[in-house]
């Protein structure tokens, strides 16, 4: 079964930068960019108001059969469950391999229309659409998709899948030499091709500039959370600060949908400050 056709809520100026959001499981992309741009920031804006040189597309996941609800739903990958994240991992590997490649063929037409400029280009999610994105991330510099840094990483409201088991890997090498280094770049594309990988995805010929590393990411959790508990968004900032050059974590209280989403207008405003930042930061690093 093909992907559906992303949302595209297209520029409303001259088109300078491109955010590529994923939904959470059981939405979709119409959907997820409804619920966004309905909340605003502070002056009562939303972001697409605020950012109306933006290109916002919001991808939508296949229906894939839910092993845990026992039916078909919009999912990027299926999961057993979030209380015991580790229970069962296998069943996520297929849908994340299939999202992966989906996203990253996305990424790569974005980056082309933006005239190969990946500093303009932002790939985020939320609750499994972040747990989806950091993969495609780690993925495309495994893979050597991802050839340079990107304007940034947004999540909130998520997790990282295989998350202890990346993170012993990481932490057992005594050669590693922390965050931002070829050797962690070299041990995250290890993991991915020997545990999510398959015969479909092969090993780059060479692989990406270390400095693909450097990609800002920001990454935001409400502390009341009931559907996905803070500590997982805590747990995948910890291991990402090991590989990343620049993690970025926010926490909060008292969103809406039972503290599963962004509080408002507070998180909104993060997000455009850091939307703001990232792309002041890379156009003085291209002057």
């Amino acid at each position: 079964m093909e992907f559906p056709t992303p949302h595209i809520h297209h520029p409303q100026t001259e088109h300078t930068h491109t955010i590529v959001l994923l939904h959470g499981r059981g939405s979709n992309g119409l959907e997820f960019a409804e619920e966004l741009f309905s909340s605003s920031t502070s002056n009562g804006q939303n972001l697409a108001s605020r950012l109306p040189n933006y290109r916002w597309i919001f991808p939508t996941s296949r229906d894939r059969w839910s092993t845990t609800f026992q039916e078909e739903m919009c999912a990027w990958f299926d999961i057993h469950s979030l209380c015991d994240i580790q229970a069962k991992q296998d069943l996520q590997k297929e849908g994340l391999r299939e999202s992966i490649l989906q996203i990253l063929e996305l990424l790569e037409s974005e980056t082309r229309l933006l005239h190969g400029q990946a500093s303009r280009l932002y790939l985020g999610g939320m609750s499994q659409g972040m747990a989806t994105a950091l993969w495609v991330f780690l993925a495309g510099i495994a893979t050597g998709r991802i050839e340079a840094p990107l304007g940034g990483l947004v999540g909130f409201s998520g997790w990282l899948p295989f998350a202890h088991s990346l993170e012993s890997i990481l932490d057992s090498d005594r050669e590693s030499s922390g965050p931002c280094t070829l050797h962690t770049q070299g041990l995250v594309a290890q993991f991915f091709f020997s545990e999510i990988s398959n015969s479909e995805i092969s090993p780059p010929a060479k692989p990406s500039d270390v400095s693909v590393l450097s990609t800002p990411t920001f990454l935001s959790h409400d502390t009341d959370d009931a559907w996905v508990l803070v500590e997982l968004g805590r747990h995948a900032s910890r291991i990402l600060q090991k590989i990343m050059g620049h993690v970025e974590w926010n926490e909060s209280t008292g969103a809406e949908n039972e503290g599963h989403w962004l509080k408002e207008p507070e998180g909104f405003d993060q997000i455009l400050r850091f939307l703001e930042t990232s792309a002041a930061l890379h156009l003085k690093r291209n002057m």
